[in-house]
């Protein structure tokens, strides 16, 4: 059995490392292909100005450039001389995908826009040729317009040797080369007086539009000696217009462009169709250099302006060969690229069945492998699943059973469940009827009559929840029978709306019915529409403050009628909107907490009238909840509907259970002017109000009583009142009672104040975690107050004993002080540093030490009270006079050096405070020293 063990890891062994080599091996061979050694752009181009010639003369050398660099694409569009067809143009090149925009724009002003919102999206944009009218551009490509202009009048000048007539034919009105040309043109000839500007003329940059306009003038070409068109184009056509004016030999007529190929201004200077052309490059070749540079990340010039020259008879010829020779050149480029992507294909081709025979090849042999492997395993696998099946069987059988026997437990849980709720309800009753006689003697009254109303609205409460939980269970149970009469809904509420008015004329809420629309007859169960409308009011009383408001508006549609209860309260988050009714569900983040079951048990009981309850609420704007009920009585069965009956007798006793909790004892103002002032203080925090109110009665005799009912504001008080002792709920709106607690603890302030965390969470986890936040002593919900007393009387008397013995250190000189807080150990190490150091300056002050320990005045003084149980003057002036005492011991200095070296300006106020302390004056300390 040990052999076919080790055998089978062997061969497993084996395969595993033989799929490891042939992907190793394969890997490479199928991923050489893919890498890449340099990176691949796509680059938009949009173009729209200039000649046909001149735009494929561009075109050309953009492509002969990009030759030279593999894996750029460039994206190609010609507006032909349409400002709005490039603007759309370079829209779908951004919404295709480009890295980078070159374009040549047809006018300044209208393509700035789309050229700055391509640039502000991140996308490098090269300009050619002519500038737009914003600066938000990457680069520009172009001749210097102005210069070109000035060059071509300069020429003509020369020409006619300083005197004669001449037109200008110029391009498109509002086109920044046009305007830069004759600009120049015109700069240039200033310098000649005796040349004289006959006519400009537009022509658009078009032929066509150049004879138009020549032919309409003719009259002011008879006396010209020479012509200038803003292009090749246009001079060509001014050539052909003073043919037919017979007027072609005597005058000279110059061009921009000096383009190669047919057509273009070299031809034409060298047949002498033009005198001559100002070359006016492109910039095709620059600007895919420069996009380069950009797209590489390297250094680039925005400005790139590039040079011109007149093109005539004297150096035309030249100007032809070297263009003959790009072109060939370029054509043998093309050639080779040719043939290097025919082998490139044949190379993939090959190395592609050299990979298949290999792939084959190998997973022949792994699935050979893994076949035999499969075979083994098969065997092993059918004896496995033989015994599994026979395991799984009996599993069945045993859950079936213990099913089964889950099922009779949790119903036997169920049925204590409902019995004990239902059991509740008699001790409940023996304790509120006597407890309903105590109230009404006016001698106990008089004595116990707060806590009495306090047990008694507590009993209430219990008996609500018992209540519900009844509730709760005939509805899981299919128990909650439907018995429904036709009422008058109006009448109906504002019975149960009366019963609340008390409680809300307490705390000045507006609370009142708004008829939008008489529903007249509904049809509903008395005795359980009105848990529904009794648990909707009690929540927007527990939830709106003081001088708010609560609306019942009735209003209907064709079929239905809705009741919107709408107050103006802390409303809820999106979180506790989803979840409000969830059965138990009860907010993290809530001002109150209940049984988590009274709106559960609502919806359940509408649904139970075939109608719906939704809510609509914004944190800190209120809360609306809406009923929806059907008129009529067709959606009831014939068991549901009842005769008409008197059931408000059952009215008084929910009435009871919902109201009481909103009675609020009155508050007895107490004369506080021949109160005793204490001497230890106690902060309480606590959301329960009734909780809150008996621990400050039970503790204000003895302590002086601060409270908070969040923890928000329970951090706020401590840090301000920093009282010798804080007890907490854990559970408090804002901030929970355990971070309130790491937060103080953490404080330098507030570190030395013990802190008693009181909780409902009873477990001894949640213990564990109380003391692990930092608390001092952790009681659970219900406890006994002698109890709670006597932690608090111990914590403070333990912090007395603190002050004593930090206090008799001061004067101590051997003994090192011992204590468990770090932050308090480290504060008092701070503290005693700074005024160790500053003995000796006479201004010190209390200002200087809370400045350098970072907290306020009061609050360090405050806190050196808790801890030393001394002033901060006090303290300063004793280790003063012990420094002193220290000289008067061990050094050889004067009575008034020793004076000035410890801070004190006065030797005479020195001697007195130090035979204050020690009994005797610095003096006869020091003779008492010698003898």
């Amino acid at each position: 059995m040990s052999n076919s063990v080790d055998f089978k890891s062997l061969f497993k062994y084996q395969i595993t490392m033989l799929i490891v080599v042939v992907f190793g091996l394969i890997l490479p061979l199928i991923g050489c292909s893919d890498k890449k050694e340099t990176p691949e752009y796509k680059i938009g181009f949009s173009q729209c100005v200039g000649s046909d010639l001149w735009r494929k003369t561009m075109l050309d050398e953009m492509k002969t450039e990009l030759s030279l660099r593999p894996g750029t694409k460039l994206s190609y569009a010609d507006a032909n001389n349409s400002s709005s067809k490039q603007i759309d143009q370079v829209k779908q090149m951004i919404e295709e995908g480009i890295d980078l925009l070159i374009i040549s724009p047809n006018e300044a002003l209208p393509l700035t826009k789309i050229v700055e919102e391509t640039y502000n999206k991140g996308i490098p944009v090269i300009v050619i040729d002519r500038k737009t009218s914003s600066p938000l551009y990457t680069a520009y490509v172009g001749a210097e317009n102005y210069q070109v202009g000035k060059i071509a009048g300069e020429y003509l000048a020369n020409s006619l040797k300083g005197s004669g007539n001449v037109v200008e034919v110029m391009g498109l009105p509002g086109s920044s080369p046009a305007i830069e040309r004759d600009r120049g043109f015109m700069d240039a000839l200033k310098k000649h007086p005796q040349i004289k500007v006959n006519g400009q003329f537009y022509g658009d940059w078009l032929g066509e539009n150049t004879e138009v306009q020549l032919l309409k003038n003719k009259d002011k070409l008879k006396n010209v000696d020479a012509i200038f068109a803003h292009n090749d184009v246009m001079a060509t056509s001014t050539r052909r217009v003073l043919q037919k004016l017979n007027l072609n030999k005597r005058i000279q007529v110059v061009g921009v462009d000096a383009l190669p190929g047919n057509g273009g201004g070299l031809n034409l200077v060298s047949n002498k169709t033009l005198t001559a052309s100002v070359l006016y490059p492109t910039g095709g070749k620059e600007a895919i250099n420069i996009a380069m540079r950009i797209l590489n990340r390297e250094s680039f010039s925005k400005e790139n302006i590039l040079q011109t020259v007149v093109i005539d008879s004297s150096n035309v010829q030249l100007m032809k060969l070297q263009w003959a020779r790009i072109s060939s050149q370029q054509n043998d480029i093309e050639r080779q690229q040719t043939l290097l992507a025919d082998q490139f294909k044949v190379y993939n081709s090959q190395r592609l069945v050299l990979n298949f025979i290999v792939i084959t090849l190998v997973l022949a042999v792994v699935f050979g492998g893994l076949a035999f492997h499969a075979l083994l395993e098969n065997r092993k696998i059918n004896k496995s699943l033989e015994l599994k099946n026979a395991e799984i069987l009996n599993q069945r059988n045993q859950l079936i059973e213990m099913s089964e026997k889950a099922q009779a437990a949790t119903e036997a849980k169920l049925n204590f469940f409902t019995n004990i709720s239902h059991e509740f309800r008699t001790p409940l009753t023996l304790i509120l009827s006597p407890l309903e006689d105590l109230l009404k003697n006016e001698r106990i009254k008089t004595s116990a009559g707060n806590n009495l109303k306090l047990i008694n609205k507590n009993v209430y409460r219990l008996l609500r929840l018992v209540n519900q939980l009844m509730d709760y269970r005939k509805i899981e149970h299919k128990k909650f029978k439907l018995h429904a009469t036709a009422n008058n809904i109006i009448d109906f509420i504002k019975e149960i709306l009366d019963s609340f008015k008390h409680s809300a004329e307490k705390r000045n809420i507006d609370l009142r019915l708004v008829i939008k629309e008489s529903p007249g007859v509904v049809w509903f169960d008395v005795n359980i529409l009105d848990k529904v409308i009794f648990n909707l009011l009690s929540n927007a009383l527990k939830f709106t403050s003081d001088n708010g408001r609560i609306y019942i508006t009735i209003s209907k549609t064709e079929d239905t009628v809705h009741i919107d209860v709408e107050d103006n309260g802390v409303g809820m988050t999106d979180i506790e909107l989803k979840h409000i009714f969830d059965q138990f569900y009860q907010s993290d983040v809530n001002y109150s907490r209940g049984s988590g079951l009274g709106l559960s048990l609502s919806k359940e009981l509408i649904l139970l009238h075939k109608g719906d309850i939704s809510v609509n609420s914004q944190k800190w704007q209120g809360t609306t909840f809406r009923i929806a009920l059907p008129l009529g009585d067709t959606h009831l069965t014939a068991e549901e509907k009842v005769a008409q009956e008197q059931q408000s007798a059952k009215l008084y006793d929910q009435i009871k259970i919902y109201t009481t909790e909103h009675d609020h004892a009155a508050i007895k103002e107490k004369d506080r002017s021949f109160e005793h002032i204490k001497d230890q203080s106690i902060l309480i925090i606590e959301d329960n109000q009734d909780l809150l109110d008996y621990l400050t009665d039970k503790f204000e005799g003895t302590y002086e009583i601060f409270t908070a009912s969040t923890g928000t504001n329970g951090l706020a008080e401590a840090y301000e009142k920093i009282p010798d002792l804080i007890i907490t709920d854990v559970v408090v709106p804002g901030i929970s009672g355990k971070n309130l607690t790491q937060q103080l603890k953490s404080d330098i302030r507030t570190s030395h104040i013990p802190i008693i965390l009181l909780t409902a969470q009873g477990s001894i986890e949640q213990q564990v975690n109380g003391i692990q936040s930092m608390a001092d002593v952790y009681i659970t919900k219900p406890f006994n107050f002698e109890y709670l007393q006597a932690n608090v009387e111990n914590l403070i008397k333990n912090r007395v004993i603190l002050k004593e013995h930090y206090t008799s250190d001061i004067s101590s000189s051997g003994v090192k002080r011992t204590i468990t807080n770090v932050i308090d150990k480290k504060f008092l190490n701070d503290f005693a540093g700074i005024v160790e150091h500053n003995l000796g300056n006479e201004h010190f002050s209390v200002d200087d030490i809370s400045k350098a320990i970072g907290i306020s005045r009061v609050q360090l003084y405050r806190k050196i009270k808790a801890l030393l149980n001394c002033s901060i003057t006090d303290y300063i002036l004793n280790r003063r006079l012990k420094k002193a005492k220290y000289y008067l011991n061990n050094e050889e200095y004067s009575i008034s050096e020793i004076t000035y070296m410890v801070g004190i300006s006065s030797p005479t106020y020195f001697s007195t405070i130090f035979k204050n302390k020690y009994g005797m004056t610095p003096t006869e300390y020091k003779k008492t020293r010698l003898q």
